[in-house]
């Protein structure tokens, strides 16, 4: 089966009228196939999980537990008890730099690069100011795609923790994370943690293959709501972790002076969660599936090209997305003369919706010498008109802009 966009687009009620939208690295569209299942929890099964003996409670706890089994099946995790459910990447992350303020010392080192997301860069300069510890940071190629000799040159047997992102959401990048995490552990006993978000929508994501220790993603990146996000961690990584929110459903026993809490995932599953957001995450999940995710990461690759191609020769466009084939379809651009605002301000009066500002990743703006692009980014309802759209947009910006033409 191949990709067709055109179909694709109508299972999505929001992508009509002429809108063309391009910012789907921040958040995709969602399918109604997603939003039935939403409304279908909270008509017919929406109750507290775990907690309850009635039917209402019985059918939220098998919704809530399906969609752990579906996630597991879908990143290939071997146990059900690796997948943590969490309200984004984000959170997920935080999870585990907070653990390390319990471990890390002065001399330990922790080794990131300089394109990641603030999320997986704040929180360990965070970890690294409370506890001592040196922040590492590794740098990229002159194609802006992620020098792999620097970044295994910067360990040593102090390094203790490297976290990184599989794709980046600016430059487009993305990593064979199996084969660095190999190489990564033939030189040190390090934690490995790989932040998923920009890769796990565009291509099979595989972790007991790939071999780290952590991964992490957001729903709402691969057409489920927002709200929902996941954490996996090999099950004797997770229960090695500190519990982070106290409360209910997390705990075993609960004295007046002392508790004890639960094993993975559960620990990390304090108070009510969101289980509607599961649901449309496993039904999003499926929805990928059904098209294929050789299917999806072929045609990405395809869409990517078509669309760096385009936009690398049009005059006065400085193209900040790694010119390397292995790529998704992020397209962050600044127009000489402009200010990404006013680029995404003109365009959207055409209906064509990017992001601008520093998709944030500021280290990474400056290290690439501006602080703030344009950025379009395409997915499987996007097509290849949307392409000439977009050039068609940016020569009008151009012209609104009185920059001079092609």
């Amino acid at each position: 089966m191949s990709l067709n966009p055109i179909e694709i687009k109508k299972d999505f009620p929001i992508l009509t009228n002429g809108i063309h939208y391009l910012d789907n690295a921040a958040t995709t569209q969602k399918p109604a196939q997603v939003i039935d299942s939403l409304v279908k929890y909270y008509l017919q099964d929406n109750a507290n999980p775990h907690r309850s003996a009635h039917r209402l409670g019985q059918r939220a706890t098998e919704d809530y537990e399906n969609a752990r089994d579906t996630v597991r099946n879908f990143i290939n995790a071997k146990k059900v008890e690796e997948i943590v459910f969490t309200k984004n990447a984000t959170e997920s992350l935080n999870i585990l730099t907070n653990s390390f303020l319990y471990t890390l010392k002065p001399g330990d080192e922790i080794l990131i690069t300089i394109a990641e997301h603030h999320a997986n860069f704040v929180n360990w300069q965070e970890v690294a100011k409370k506890t001592g510890a040196k922040l590492v940071i590794s740098y990229l190629n002159e194609d802006r795609s992620l020098n792999i000799d620097e970044l295994l040159g910067k360990i040593n047997k102090n390094t203790k923790v490297v976290s990184f992102q599989e794709a980046s959401n600016v430059t487009g990048y993305i990593v064979d994370a199996k084969a660095l995490i190999k190489e990564i552990r033939e030189k040190c006993d390090a934690t490995i943690i790989v932040d998923g978000s920009q890769s796990v929508p565009n291509k099979i994501t595989d972790v007991s293959d790939m071999d780290c220790d952590f991964f992490v993603f957001s729903g709402h990146k691969l057409l489920a709501p927002m709200g929902i996000g996941v954490l996996y961690g090999k099950l004797e990584k997770l229960n090695k972790l500190p519990a982070l929110l106290f409360g209910g459903d997390m705990i075993e026993y609960v004295y007046e002076n002392e508790a004890t809490y639960l094993e993975a995932p559960f620990r990390f599953e304090g108070g009510t969660q969101n289980v509607g957001g599961a649901v449309g995450l496993a039904r999003a999940i499926k929805y990928l599936e059904d098209i294929g995710m050789d299917n999806i990461h072929k045609y990405e690759l395809e869409i990517a090209k078509e669309a760096y191609d385009k936009l690398n020769s049009i005059e006065g466009v400085k193209l900040y997305t790694t010119s390397n084939q292995s790529r998704t379809a992020v397209l962050s651009f600044n127009i000489e003369g402009a200010h990404p605002h006013d680029i995404a301000t003109i365009l959207d009066s055409k209906g064509i919706m990017i992001r601008s500002g520093h998709h944030c990743a500021q280290p990474l703006h400056r290290y690439l010498g501006r602080p703030f692009s344009a950025r379009a980014s395409f997915y499987i309802y996007n097509t290849m008109d949307e392409i000439d759209e977009l050039v068609k947009g940016i020569e009008n910006v151009k012209e609104v802009l009185q920059l001079g033409t092609r």
